[in-house]
């Protein structure tokens, strides 16, 4: 049995941005582990790729993608951002409804978005919907306790509720 790294053996024709890697890699057991691993790319690489190499491009390729993970997120930002100026604008013309769709979705989009979550808990409490309202203040503190607006949406939210309480309560 040789002891030299496992090789790949990529197939000398392959369907275009079609390439399929499969390597074995002895496990601590002295059995073989099969992966197989799909890439859509244009290069046509024709040969043979040591396994050690194969396990530094991936994690090379691992490191670019980590490093554009930012990017991503910056880009789920902006759309939610787009989901609560609509729904602002909406907000603003009585539309209610489509206002909490709106910030539902930068929600869904940006989970860490503590203004979708204080404006979706606005839309809940103007609907009467006042344990969504509960929640999705709660949320919104939760990603951002120091915020001055949302704090004071919160307890205005809570004096009005607990004055209402009070008042059932003597009934």
């Amino acid at each position: 049995m040789d002891n030299s790294a496992p090789l790949v053996r990529i197939p000398r024709r392959f369907a275009p941005f079609d390439v399929v890697l499969s390597w074995y890699m002895a496990c601590s057991h002295m059995r073989e582990a099969h992966a197989t691993l799909r890439v859509r790319c244009r290069l046509r690489i024709v040969g043979t790729i040591p396994a050690m190499h194969l396990r530094q491009i991936l994690a090379a390729a691992l490191l670019v993608v980590s490093a554009s993970a930012p990017a991503v997120a910056k880009d789920a930002r902006d759309a939610a951002k787009k989901h609560v100026e609509f729904g602002i604008t909406v907000a603003q013309k009585g539309l209610w409804r489509e206002a909490i769709y709106r910030w539902e979705q930068a929600a869904k989009i940006d989970p860490n978005y503590p203004a979708a979550f204080n404006n979706l808990a606005i839309a809940y409490e103007h609907e009467g919907q006042l344990d969504k309202a509960r929640k999705a203040y709660d949320k919104a503190l939760e990603l951002e306790p120091n915020n001055t607006q949302i704090r004071q949406n919160y307890d205005l939210f809570k004096e009005i509720n607990d004055r209402v309480a009070q008042q059932k309560d003597k009934r």
